[in-house]
Parts: C-alpha cells; sequence; structure tokens
C-alpha cells in the first residue's frame, strides 16, 4: 500500500524523472539528505534503475572526522490528497496487486485513498556543499565504498532533497466490482475483511527523495553529478591486456573512419552550444525547477557574448576534471572578483540562484 501511494505521488507531483518514491514504509527514515544509496543499473529485464538504502552518509565515506557543514533548507511543497479509481488489468494492473499487499483476488478493481496533508521539502544547499567538497577525499576502505567498487552495476549516490508529511496520514484501499454507477460494491462474503484495508503511519514520514550520483577518482577525490547528463560511478585502472589493446585499436580504427564528422563536431563551438542549450531546455519543460522566486527583473539567463564575455567553465558542473563550459550566465552575480557569473542553464542556474529572494 505504502509504495503504490508513494509511487503515485511522485507520478502526480513529478520532479523531471529526478524524484523517486520511497519503496518501504521501514525504510523511510533512510533516506534523509546527505545519506548514501546505491543506484542499481538498469538491465535488460529492468527498465527503470532500482536504489537501496544504507545505514551511512555521505561524511562515513570521506576521509578525517570533519563534520559536513553544508546546511538543508526546507519549505512546505504542497497539500496532498489523492483519490484514484484504478482497474486490474493488464501489466499495470499486476503490478498494482503486488503494491497493494493483499489477496485482491474476485475483484476488477482498487480505490486508493491517500491523505498526506500539507508535505514539505528538505534539501541540501548545493553551492556551499560543492565547495565545502573540494578538498575531501574517499575512504577506500570503508566497507560500502570496497563493495560497490568492486560491482560494475552499482553506483554510490548522495540523497540531495528528501519530500516528507508533517502530521500521521492515512492510507486507504478498498477492492471491489464495479457497477453501472462506476462505484464499488462490497461483496457479502466469508472475505469482506479482506476487501478493505488501511494503514496509518506517523509525521515526518519521507515519501519522495532525489539523488546526485558520485564518481569517483582513482586518487580519491570525487565529483557530484549535478546534471542530468552526468553519470556516476568508479574511474577505471589502465589495463595493459591484450584484450583492452585490441579494443582501443578497434575505438581508433572507427574514430578515424568518422573523423571528418567528428572534426566537424569537435570544432564547431556553435554546434556543441545549440546541442547542450537544446537538451537543457527541453530538460527545463519537464520539470518544475522555476525561477519565479526571484526579483522581477533580476537574475536573467542571458548569452555572456553579448556584453563581450568570453566562453568559460559553469561555476558549478565546471569545477571537475572534466570541465563543461557554457556562454550562459548572470550579470546580477559576482564570483571570485567578477562582475558576472557563467551557469549552464538547466538545473545550474536554478540550482545557484535556489536562495536569493
Amino acid at each position: 500500500m505504502f509504495a503504490a501511494a508513494t509511487k503515485n505521488f511522485v507520478k502526480q507531483v513529478g520532479d523531471g524523472g529526478r524524484l523517486v518514491p520511497v519503496p518501504s514504509l521501514s525504510e523511510a527514515d533512510k533516506y534523509q539528505p546527505l545519506s548514501l544509496v546505491i543506484k542499481k543499473r538498469k538491465c535488460l529485464l529492468s527498465k527503470k534503475s532500482k536504489f537501496a538504502s544504507t545505514p551511512f552518509t555521505l561524511k562515513d565515506i570521506l576521509q578525517g572526522e570533519k563534520e559536513i557543514s553544508a546546511g538543508v533548507s526546507s519549505y512546505q511543497l504542497l497539500n496532498y490528497e489523492d483519490k484514484s479509481d484504478v482497474t486490474l488489468n493488464g501489466r499495470r494492473g499486476n503490478q498494482i496487486m503486488n503494491d497493494v499487499g493483499f489477496d485482491v483476488a474476485g475483484s476488477d478493481s482498487v480505490a486508493f485513498k491517500a491523505s498526506f496533508g500539507i508535505v514539505t521539502k528538505h534539501e541540501v544547499e548545493v553551492p556551499t556543499l560543492l565547495k565545502e567538497l573540494t578538498t575531501r577525499k574517499i575512504n577506500f576502505d570503508h566497507c560500502l565504498v570496497h563493495q560497490s567498487r568492486k560491482s560494475r552495476m552499482e553506483i554510490l549516490c548522495v540523497v540531495m532533497e528528501s519530500i516528507r508529511t508533517t502530521r500521521q496520514c492515512s492510507l486507504t484501499v478498498h477492492t471491489g466490482m464495479r457497477g453501472e454507477t462506476m462505484r464499488f460494491h462490497i461483496i457479502e462474503d466469508q472475505n469482506y475483511k479482506g476487501r478493505d484495508k488501511a494503514i496509518v503511519f506517523p509525521a515526518h514520514t519521507t515519501i519522495a527523495f532525489s539523488v546526485f550520483e558520485l564518481y569517483i577518482h582513482l586518487d580519491g577525490n570525487f565529483e557530484l553529478c549535478v546534471t542530468p547528463i552526468s553519470k556516476g560511478g568508479f574511474e577505471k585502472e589502465k589495463s595493459t591486456s591484450s584484450s583492452m589493446n585490441k579494443l582501443r585499436m578497434l575505438k581508433s580504427n572507427l574514430f578515424h573512419r568518422n573523423k571528418r564528422v567528428v572534426d566537424t563536431i569537435a570544432n564547431s563551438d556553435v554546434y556543441l552550444e545549440d546541442l547542450f542549450t537544446d537538451y537543457y531546455e527541453k530538460a527545463a519543460s519537464l520539470t518544475n525547477l522555476s525561477t519565479s522566486y526571484l526579483r522581477e527583473g533580476a537574475h536573467i539567463r542571458i548569452n555572456l557574448l553579448h556584453n563581450n564575455i568570453t566562453k568559460g567553465p559553469c561555476v558549478l558542473c565546471g569545477m571537475g576534471s572534466s570541465k563543461r563550459e557554457t556562454v550562459y550566465g548572470c550579470l546580477e552575480c559576482s564570483f571570485n572578483g567578477q562582475k558576472f557569473v557563467r551557469l549552464h542553464a538547466v538545473p545550474c542556474f536554478d540550482l545557484w540562484h535556489k536562495r536569493v529572494k
């Protein structure tokens, strides 16, 4: 029941694909900001990545005993009350029957009622965290890091935001047969008690979360993957085996065959900028991130080239070893003594200005 309710919440609220429903009520307290979770890569039999909780936080796998000082901001998100009437047909019906958690044999439909009330969003202050982590390194001797490094299917992630309830909440499920008026009729039989089920869970229960993947280098340095196209994992060690050499030769041959096309793309800043801009603009249409909380007429994303400012690395996602550059930014902000800041469109621009009022 809880899994079905959280899935429905994420589906209706959405977050451009970043928001993940909490799978179990017993694990809800393990998805707090800065907690570590394991993301299991997609496989042929699963279209979506799966997440597993851990008993550790980001500080636990870093070298040294220094605490992480980046704060967590909180605000009310919405008032959520949901009533859903779903038929038990096809593949989706089978999934719903598994999520409900009790026998629905003899029924052709399920009614859900989830009363979460006012839910709050708790998120880590990303710019502060990024600056703080530039001098920290991963402890490879930690058991979680050691085990995740061995597995090629697991990625370490950090919970960056969680959505919680503020009061005691209830979930109710009723199964039955549809009548002509499309309302449920309770079947009077020996299994009457099995037709309805309700649970109540306490306030401050986490129902959804989002993460940033970790990309960990061989020397212990690491990066938070703040953009949707950035991928986490462990940097691979260099191999001198013959099989690897053959693979490199094959890649080299394929590269030279298409060298003309590759050179055209690699030497065209305009092409690359248009490509990334197009991607981010599409991402913006799928997410609820916005700059509506900013002052009217201030902090507008502009093309810095129009103000004789050259292209350069984004201050958020351009800080790692794989620097990504942009021509966009903001003239209302200052950074490192400069009266401007370079920021990618989504989500860097929103993340940088999140606390600007």
